[in-house]
């Protein structure tokens, strides 16, 4: 049997995807790790089961419908042998592979509705409350706090101060706003959703994935890595986000998330240690430790994604860049003239047979 020759697999297999890959391998592997690596955020580990399972879907042998049902077969067999693993590994499993299903489609819905569908497909089966606002009210015992809580939503309020937080966020003109404005007002809103914990488990990792769909709306395509690699440092980064103790002088702020974000989407090499966001940590977030050196901060969103959709297409056409980015061809029309000008963009012989070059910026993955 197959699953008996047990050749060892890890997540760092999916590197070679990444490296070598055609683009539809390359683009699997790096959901899959995200997915995977998302699951530290409560300590859970993939099985081996899972990671080959992942390979046969990154090859193409098998498609993400497919590894759900063997994920599941290979659980409802176990229930009848003893060989049955830490009940989690379950949950890590069917999450992983639910959270690459609903990271590889192209629907998004910016609703308080979209996130609780999030939480109902992530858990259903695994939590008997998925997809159900909690109607208790909770505190959770935080190590980076040193055993302290954030304050979470009154559980009466919490449809309430979803609709309102969602409302703020829809009426701020991203467009105005330079990439450093408009970085922060993203902090503030996913820290904003998740202090509200509207679930009894599983926000964190349902906070992320809205959060992952919602950026994609920006026309980014970014690093999953820092995902895969800091997830713990995300959901620290938030808690740290939501909490206040005036007694012993701290206060609420979205500095380390900043960086967690700077890095998925600037390309940034902003160091993210967990000690660093410890309340008994002496010192503060270093800001200006940030590597953008260049003409970022002065870019929209917008300006962005179309900078780093061009150094990885330089022959890209305007029709083309307008698909990629979410915008109208008059936006792009308008947009490229304006980075030309400011010696961000260059076009390298002429309109017709010529090429994009990105210049004076670093938009390193």
């Amino acid at each position: 049997m197959i699953e008996m020759m047990h050749i060892c697999y890890k997540m760092s297999d999916f590197d070679k995807y990444i490296r070598q890959g055609e683009p539809d391998s390359k683009e699997k592997a790096r959901v899959w790790q995200t997915a995977i690596g998302l699951q530290d955020v409560d300590g859970l580990k993939p099985s081996e089961y899972l990671l080959r399972t992942a390979g046969r879907h990154i090859e193409g042998d098998i498609t993400i419908g497919e590894v759900k049902h063997l994920i599941d077969s290979y659980y409802q067999s176990k229930v009848n042998r003893k060989d049955i693993e830490n009940e989690r590994t379950e949950e890590a499993d069917k999450v992983s592979a639910r959270i690459t299903e609903i990271l590889s489609e192209k629907s998004f819905s910016f609703t308080p509705d979209y996130l609780i569908l999030i939480h109902r497909r992530l858990f259903e089966g695994l939590y008997n409350f998925a997809g159900r606002l909690r109607d208790y009210d909770i505190t959770k015992k935080e190590w980076v706090l040193d055993g302290d809580t954030v304050l979470y939503s009154n559980h009466e309020l919490i449809r309430q101060t979803l609709e309102y937080d969602f409302g703020q966020e829809k009426s701020v003109d991203y467009p105005s706003l330079d990439a450093n404005q408009a970085l922060k007002h993203i902090c503030k809103f996913v820290s904003d959703i998740w202090q509200i914990h509207p679930f009894g488990e599983g926000n964190t990792r349902a906070t992320a994935v809205f959060a992952m769909k919602y950026l994609h709306t920006f026309g980014f395509t970014f690093d999953n890595s820092v995902f895969r690699e800091h997830s713990w440092y995300f959901r620290n980064a938030l808690v740290r986000a939501n909490y206040n103790n005036y007694s012993k002088g701290i206060s609420a702020t979205t500095v380390f998330l900043e960086l967690f974000f700077r890095n998925l989407l600037f390309g940034e090499k902003n160091e993210l240690h967990n000690r660093a966001l410890h309340v008994a940590a002496l010192q503060s977030a270093n800001t200006d430790g940030s590597k953008s050196q260049n003409g970022t901060l002065n870019c929209t969103l917008d300006e962005i994604a179309l900078l780093k959709f061009l150094r990885d297409h330089p022959e890209a056409t305007q029709n083309e860049i307008a698909i990629h980015i979410g915008k109208s061809l008059r936006t792009v029309k308008r947009m490229t003239p304006s980075l030309i000008e400011r010696g961000l963009l260059e076009r390298e012989n002429g309109k017709r047979n010529g090429k994009w070059v990105v210049k004076n910026i670093n938009l390193d993955d």
